[in-house]
């Protein structure tokens, strides 16, 4: 299986449980790993037979920027729900969403929560087993 890698998209968003953080927004970022078979777009050199990150960039920037949510592990969600929902040829997304400053007295690189999400054989999305 192929893979393409979208690494550290950056956002500003308005996701969380608190209203501040609400109010204030901060920065997102995420990272996808897709998988799917790039071998045709690979000979033909047509980006109408590959997933054309731009406009997986603009799908997740409207997500990420858009409605909020309360928990990133929802907004993780959302983006692998629309991903695998716009593209059918994407078999597994695993999206990662990192809050570099939660709201918290503490001090580290921020909280990631990583989803690994499918298509299974009835078109479904799925988490992906180990």
């Amino acid at each position: 299986m192929d893979r393409m890698v979208l690494k550290r998209m950056v956002f500003y968003g308005y996701h969380g449980v608190y209203p501040e953080e609400n109010r204030l927004g901060q920065k997102y970022i995420v990272d996808l790993d897709l998988r799917l078979d790039l071998s045709r777009a690979a000979q033909s050199d047509d980006v109408e037979d590959t997933v054309n990150y731009a406009e997986i960039h603009a799908i997740v920037k409207a997500i990420v920027e858009g409605a909020p949510v309360k928990l990133i592990e929802t907004l993780s969600e959302k983006i692998a729900s629309a991903l695998l929902g716009t593209y059918t040829s994407i078999i597994k997304a695993t999206v990662s969403v990192t809050k570099p400053n939660p709201p918290f007295d503490i001090t580290f690189d921020g909280v990631t929560v990583e989803l690994r999400r499918q298509r299974d054989n009835n078109g479904n999305i799925v988490p992906v087993e180990d």
